[in-house]
C-alpha cells in the first residue's frame, strides 16, 4: 500500500511540476543575410538587426573584431536605452563569437548603427542572432513637475480696482480702511 500511496505521490508531482512549465519563446537564428529579431520580456518583438559588414572569416588566431549592424526599434513605445547581446554560430552550430550592443533614444521604428566592442568571431560564421538584455522605454517629462518648476511672475491683487503687483517673500504695504497692513505672499510648503 505504502509503494501505491508512493508511486500516486510521485505521478502527482511531477504532473504538477509540468503544469508548471511555461514556453519561453527564444531568439531564431538566422542566417548572415536575414535580419535577426530579439524578443521583449512578452515574446514580441522589440529589435530588429541587420548585418553591415560581410565577410565575416575569422580564425583563433586572427579573431575577425569589426562587426557593424543596423538595429532598428519594433516594440511599440520610445526606447530610452536598449542593450543586448549578439551570437555568431559556425555551420555546425557552435558558438564562435559573442559580444554586446547598446543603442541609446531609438524612437518607434528608428534605427540606429552600431557596433559590438569585444566581439571576436573565431570562425567563418554561417548564421547569427540577437537578444535583448535591457529594454528601458523612454518617460516623457511629468505635468506636475513642469508647473512646480514654472517661475510665477506678474502677480497682481486688485483691492476695490487698485492693483497693486506682488512679489513672492517682499512686504507689500496696504492701508486699509485707517490702518496700514502689511502683506507677504509666499510659497506653499
Amino acid at each position: 500500500m505504502k509503494k501505491l500511496a508512493a508511486c500516486f505521490f510521485l505521478f502527482a508531482i511531477s504532473f504538477v511540476v509540468r503544469a508548471q512549465e511555461t514556453a519561453i519563446p527564444a531568439e531564431k537564428r538566422v542566417g548572415l543575410s536575414e535580419t535577426a529579431i530579439a524578443l521583449d520580456s512578452a515574446g514580441v518583438s522589440a529589435l530588429e538587426a541587420t548585418l553591415k559588414t560581410t565577410g565575416l572569416n575569422g580564425t583563433a588566431e586572427s579573431p575577425f573584431t569589426n562587426v557593424r549592424f543596423v538595429v532598428r526599434n519594433t516594440s511599440n513605445s520610445a526606447l530610452g536605452f536598449a542593450s543586448g547581446v549578439v551570437t555568431f554560430y559556425d555551420s555546425a552550430g557552435v558558438r564562435c563569437g559573442e559580444g554586446v550592443f547598446k543603442a541609446q533614444a531609438l524612437a518607434l521604428n528608428e534605427s540606429s548603427e552600431t557596433d559590438s566592442p569585444g566581439l571576436r568571431i573565431a570562425c567563418a560564421p554561417a548564421s547569427w542572432r540577437i537578444v535583448a538584455t535591457s529594454l528601458v522605454p523612454r518617460v516623457p517629462p511629468s505635468v506636475s513637475g513642469m508647473l512646480s518648476s514654472k517661475p510665477v511672475s506678474n502677480l497682481v491683487i486688485n483691492i476695490d480696482g487698485d492693483s497693486h503687483p506682488i512679489q513672492l517673500d517682499r512686504p507689500m504695504t496696504i492701508k486699509l480702511g485707517d490702518k496700514q497692513r502689511t502683506i507677504v505672499v509666499r510659497e506653499a510648503p
